[in-house]
């Protein structure tokens, strides 16, 4: 599991458009923090930090530390939009979570041993349907990847 990342926000006044375009005119970057049966919370996060971290690609599958004033929640991104020109970040929904929730995450599936398998050796192809494998786990123990060892499969399998 990897470890959680940290960032910090501001609380927000108003919510819609108008008044994202404000917060985004400004520098920021629009937010929500919902769930756990809390009210939401409206955010705002730095733009650098927040489009670092979507860049790595683990945002969705790894837990953020985010501090809002005196407060900290355990969240995890559910959506993120961008701009669908210049792929800027435009707005993110954090699902506050606890050691008891339960949620459904894509996580990435990586191949191991593809010189030993019998079945690629013998000139063999191998057709990966799926990149990403839906799961059902903890909030606090979600898998980096999960890893498929190649070696036992032959033509066919």
């Amino acid at each position: 599991m990897a470890k959680n990342y940290a960032l910090e926000a501001d609380v927000r006044d108003g919510a819609g458009k108008g008044a994202a375009r404000a917060i985004r005119r400004d520098g920021k970057v629009p937010a929500v923090i919902y769930g756990d049966g809390k009210e939401p919370i409206t955010i705002s996060l730095p733009v650098k930090e927040t489009t670092m971290e979507y860049n790595t690609g683990q945002m969705f599958t790894t837990l953020c530390d985010l501090k809002v004033g005196n407060d900290t929640h355990m969240v995890l991104a559910r959506d993120v939009q961008v701009h669908p020109v210049t792929d800027d970040v435009l707005h993110i929904d954090f699902l506050r979570v606890n050691k008891k929730t339960r949620i459904t995450v894509a996580v990435p599936v990586q191949f191991i041993n593809e010189d030993k398998c019998v079945g690629l050796t013998e000139k063999g192809i191998l057709n990966v349907v799926r990149f990403e494998a839906d799961l059902v786990c903890s909030a606090v123990n979600i898998p980096d990847f999960i890893e498929v060892d190649l070696t036992p499969f032959e033509i066919g399998s």
